[in-house]
């Protein structure tokens, strides 16, 4: 059997795998990438936010992004019947990026894998692998190619950034149910031939159907746009009752009265694709000569366009710690890496759940609006989820609910006066 050998295998060429793998490169670390797919391919999470935009720059992969052209996001607007709320990135609590990119992920997750190719990073496509063996830090990955073929790659530690393919929770037993309730989503791509000129045209938006159901709109800088309707399982699952789901996703833009006339006779660019019952977890988020990226680890819910700010802040970790030990340090992955993402993870899912209990949407939709409130969420909306100097952050299990109450009970005095 052939072999080889390396300091960092990487699993998985999507964001976090390339945030990870290029950063080891420019620290002169011998890194291999393995990548089960062939790019580009289809896949889910086009909705950045500002925090990645930190990742790409310190991993070098900014300019190549940048040439694309990517439609900027400056921020995100959501729709509630009549009511409207807008955030802009560049109006936020603290310090960081003003603006992201919105992106068809194909040729995006295509062009950091050829930047990191370009950088002489050896990055092997339609490679599965099949079986891990650890001798303390050092590991033998069993991996296949697409003719059926084997090899061995020894590397002194392994980083998975697989995503769904979770392939190291899945061959580890690591897999454990997510916190949060089911949800469900359907999505394709449209051409936008009824887009309007200006920023109505561009704006991502999130229009709210039910209090658990909403419809994303995210247009693209090609003509094209994303569509999709998340809510709860049970309710995604009737949409499908007769397995169509180009009837489902019909049905969905129709109980949408803002986009029924800009998506309700446009042809769908391929059959809508159901993601059921998205949200994921593990038990540990490291072993002994391993760590778990992005998707592999942890994923939430995309009302907030979180997942790939969890992928490359965890690729980019990964990679500094496992940098570090390779030199010789001794790493506290547990207090280092898990206790940090985790934090960031505790955050957003306080979010995601007030979010569909409706006390979040209070707050957005509550007139007038109250700036400060406004900017303190908005920051933790862009992805800066460990700036305790925002107490959105520090205190997100308490301070939305308390908020939310007061407002209800304003709204309850104004009706019995």
């Amino acid at each position: 059997m052939n072999k080889e050998f390396v300091d960092v295998l990487v699993i998985g060429a999507g964001p976090s795998g390339c945030v990870s793998s290029s950063y080891l490169k420019k620290n002169n670390v011998s890194v291999k990438v393995v990548e089960k797919t062939k790019f580009p391919r289809l896949v889910v999470g086009e909705s950045l936010i500002p925090r990645v935009m930190d990742h790409f720059d310190e991993a070098g992969l900014f300019p190549a992004l940048d040439k694309m052209g990517f439609e900027k996001k400056l921020g995100a607007r959501f729709l509630r019947g009549d009511e409207v709320c807008i955030f802009d990135f560049s109006d936020k609590f603290g310090e960081g990026w003003d603006w992201t990119w919105q992106v068809p992920r194909a040729d995006f997750d295509n062009t950091l894998a050829q930047e990191v190719i370009n950088k002489g990073i050896d990055l092997e496509f339609e490679a599965e692998v099949i079986d891990i063996q650890f001798n303390g830090t050092d590991s033998v990955t069993t991996v296949r190619n697409k003719d059926g073929e084997t090899k061995e790659i020894h590397a002194k530690f392994v980083i998975d950034s697989s995503g769904y393919g979770r392939v190291l929770p899945r061959l580890l037993d690591l897999e454990k149910p997510s916190k949060l309730s089911p949800h469900s989503a359907i999505f394709t791509h449209v051409e936008d031939i009824n887009r309007e000129d200006g920023v109505e045209g561009t704006l991502i938006s999130f229009d709210i159907i039910e209090t658990e159901v909403w419809l994303w709109v995210i247009p693209f800088s090609n003509g094209n746009t994303s569509l999709g309707i998340v809510g709860p399982t049970e309710y995604i699952e009737k949409l499908i009752e007769n397995g169509d789901t180009t009837e489902a996703l019909r049905k969905a833009i129709s109980l949408s009265d803002y986009y029924v006339k800009r998506f309700g006779n446009v042809d769908f660019l391929f059959e809508p694709r159901h993601l059921k019952d998205y949200s994921c977890s593990v038990k540990s988020l490291f072993g002994e000569g391993f760590a778990l990226t992005g998707n592999a680890s942890e994923f939430l819910d995309p009302v907030f366009s979180s997942g790939m700010a969890f992928a490359t802040e965890s690729g980019m970790l990964a990679a500094k710690l496992a940098l570090r030990q390779l030199n010789g340090e001794k790493i506290d992955w547990q207090k280092e890496y898990t206790d940090y993402i985790l934090y960031g993870v505790d955050v957003f899912t306080t979010y995601v759940k007030e979010w569909y209990t409706g006390n979040l949407q209070e707050l957005f939709f509550h007139q007038p609006e109250n700036p400060d409130v406004k900017k303190k969420i908005c920051a933790v909306l862009a992805g800066y989820v460990w700036n305790k100097d925002n107490p959105f952050v520090k205190k997100h299990d308490t301070v939305i609910k308390n908020l939310a109450n007061l407002i209800k009970l304003e709204k309850l005095e104004q009706q019995n006066q």
